[in-house]
């Protein structure tokens, strides 16, 4: 299979690295992120050859701030390119995990809505199951071309006004997927994380196979949710350093790691600024992709967060999630 994963390696958009050589991790980033249909809007252009030009810019950037491993986390149809991806990461060095997955509804075509049925019914999780498994095992898909290197994350979120039926779907797939492959699964939760969260758990997926983003949302932290989770087991996402609007500060980001730290959930912890390096169709989250590592990190050691710690939470963290390693 290609995309069979061990706790040795990890799948980039350039075949299986070894885990060792994953470094500095930032688990939840967008690299080209188009909403769907903008591609085909008569007022948007995407010449890939700008595209290239800045994305690489800010890789180099990243790269050079200690940056090792980029995630990009949106999932299969929302300007995913491979093969610019893979010229980047060679031109970068930076390795890049691209993922599979969907979600949330609203940013679903109409064919994934519904199997055609009459009346409409949601697709089946068993059907969203095999649609990303095989992304992994056979490959991520160019539509209608090819199929290029295996995804090495599984990701879908849900509606911030409560979970729909398509989403618990889209939710229950990525976990079975996750267990039959050995892949990670990456949720951001919508109402209530917990809730979301136990979707995941009940397909038996092992709480630390799953990351749930989002939790420095203002009402997550206000609602002790990032430690309800960690309590879970699952790993906490707090993941957009350098954006204050509808989130906590970076400074309150600091406190909370401190907390999270000191009741010893130091190694539930991923850090991410959920950045947009190239945005088309929607408003780019434009944060630096090394923003997480020049400023925030910074932060951290001036608060009094040991090296140690920092380590854990940059390198060590995202490894166990990835690879499933320990």
């Amino acid at each position: 299979m290609t995309g069979a994963q061990t706790t040795d390696t990890v799948n980039t958009v350039l075949g299986p690295v070894p885990v060792a050589e994953l470094g500095v991790v930032a688990v939840h980033e967008a690299l080209l992120s188009v909403l769907p249909g903008a591609q085909y809007a008569f007022d948007i252009t995407i010449d890939r050859a700008e595209v290239f030009r800045d994305l690489a810019r800010k890789l180099t950037d990243y790269r050079e701030s200690g940056g090792t491993t980029i995630v990009d986390s949106t999932g299969m149809f929302h300007g995913r390119d491979l093969p610019l991806y893979e010229n980047l990461s060679r031109a970068t060095g930076v390795h890049i995990i691209a993922s599979t997955g969907q979600g949330p509804e609203s940013m679903l075509g109409g064919y994934f809505l519904t199997p055609q049925t009459n009346p409409p019914t949601p697709w089946p999780a068993d059907k969203f199951a095999d649609l990303f498994t095989k992304e992994i095992t056979d490959g991520m898909v160019i539509p209608r071309r090819e199929r290029r290197a295996p995804a090495g994350l599984v990701v879908s979120a849900a509606d911030p006004a409560g979970m729909t039926a398509t989403e618990e779907s889209l939710f229950r797939g990525a976990a079975r997927t996750a267990a039959k492959t050995g892949v990670a699964v990456s949720i951001r939760y919508g109402a209530d994380a917990i809730a979301d969260l136990e979707v995941l758990l009940d397909e038996q997926l092992a709480a630390d196979r799953i990351v749930v983003g989002g939790l420095d949302r203002r009402d997550a932290v206000e609602a002790d949710l990032p430690r309800a989770v960690a309590e879970r087991g699952a790993f906490v996402a707090i993941d957009h350093v350098g954006t204050d609007g509808g989130f906590i500060t970076d400074a309150e980001r600091v406190a909370l790691v401190e907390e999270l730290i000191a009741s010893g959930y130091g190694d539930r912890i991923l850090l991410s600024s959920n950045a947009t390096g190239v945005a088309k169709g929607h408003p780019a989250n434009d944060v630096p992709f090394g923003r997480l590592l020049t400023t925030f990190v910074p932060q951290l050691v001036a608060a009094g967060v040991g090296d140690d710690d920092v380590t854990r939470i940059l390198v060590e963290n995202p490894r166990a999630l990835l690879a499933g390693a320990r």
